[in-house]
């Protein structure tokens, strides 16, 4: 009798005699905004019952979503799927004003999970508006986060601009009032090059009293900068519609080391670490540690697996739960 075919096939990438280094980026998964974000929807869950309706996806995170729905939380795209008697809970990127101006028409129990720094550049909206500027917001169209912050101000007074080649095209004169706003997990270098040409275009620009980009996208960026030097690959943890995670492959391959997002581990394709001595790993905003940890198990079932985790930043920051949540 034949054999049976071995699980994972035998190849230079995974044997189990060769040894692999492993950097593990620090800091790297759940930030602030999003631990406040899920523990919203586990509060509400406890306080009103099953379920709980959260418009839009709580976090881009495919496991984290799933958990909650075992929990008793219905995930929806908009509130008319929502029953008027049913709470639901606005997602951690914020969302239009007139959503939640349709929930106290409709008399709704509305939560606003909305991160608090996604929140600041909402206010810094309006306050601009209220000035007589027009913002230039920088961001990816379609973005929930994006689309939460234009649907602020109203209609014509915001332009989005993607790229630096967005900026040669835009309309607007030297003499026009203008100032500029951000998406939270924009990358870094991405943003100040834009930002560079907005204000070489338009010295009159003002800026925001402080960076939009929010502290934990800055931090992840940075430490994965400070790994992709010494791999041959890293990995990002993270959803394909994430634009943190997003941002971390591209912030690795800038550096010229190759990238791969993946969402879990048996993702891994094992031809990846054919040749590979040393892997960095980081996982984006919203995917819990649990998925790091399932990562490096599947690692070591093919390799001798060496840890280390390198810390460029530490973080303490925590956001207080909306108060309809705590009495």
């Amino acid at each position: 009798m034949n054999a049976p075919f071995p699980s994972t096939p035998a190849s230079p990438g995974n044997d189990p005699r060769l040894p692999l280094k492993l950097l593990i980026a620090a800091p790297r998964g759940f930030c602030a905004g999003v631990d406040r974000a899920i523990e919203i929807v586990e509060r509400a869950l406890q306080k009103y019952g099953a379920p709980v309706y959260v418009r839009h996806e709580i976090v881009h995170n495919r496991y984290v979503v799933d958990s909650l729905k075992a929990k008793g939380a219905i995930f929806v795209e908009e509130l008319d799927e929502v029953p008027d008697d049913a709470p639901v809970v606005f997602s951690a990127h914020g969302v239009p004003k007139t959503v939640p101006a349709e929930a106290e028409r409709r008399n709704m129990l509305y939560v606003d999970a909305t991160c608090p720094l996604v929140s600041k550049v909402h206010r810094q909206a309006e306050r601009q508006i209220e000035k007589g500027q027009h913002i230039l917001f920088i961001g990816h169209a379609g973005h929930p986060e994006v689309i939460g912050t234009m649907g602020q101000v109203p209609d014509g007074r915001i332009t989005l601009v993607e790229t630096v080649e967005d900026v040669a095209a835009l309309p607007f004169s030297g003499e026009d009032d203008l100032s500029y706003l951000s998406q939270t997990t924009l990358s870094v270098d991405d943003t100040r090059e834009i930002i560079e040409a907005l204000v070489a275009r338009y010295p009159q620009i003002v800026a925001p009293k402080a960076e939009d980009i929010c502290y934990a996208t800055s931090n992840r960026q940075a430490a994965v900068k400070q790994i992709a030097d010494e791999c041959e690959l890293v990995l990002v943890i993270g959803a394909p519609n994430s634009s943190n995670s997003l941002r971390l492959v591209e912030v690795a391959e800038r550096m010229g080391t190759t990238s791969r997002l993946i969402q879990r581990a048996d993702e891994i394709d094992p031809s990846w670490l054919e040749g590979v001595a040393t892997i960095g790993l980081t996982a984006g905003a919203s995917a819990p540690e649990k998925l790091v940890r399932e990562v490096v198990d599947r690692l070591s079932d093919w390799r001798l697996v060496e840890e280390e985790v390198v810390t460029s930043a530490e973080e303490n920051m925590v956001f207080k739960l909306p108060r309809q949540l705590t009495e």
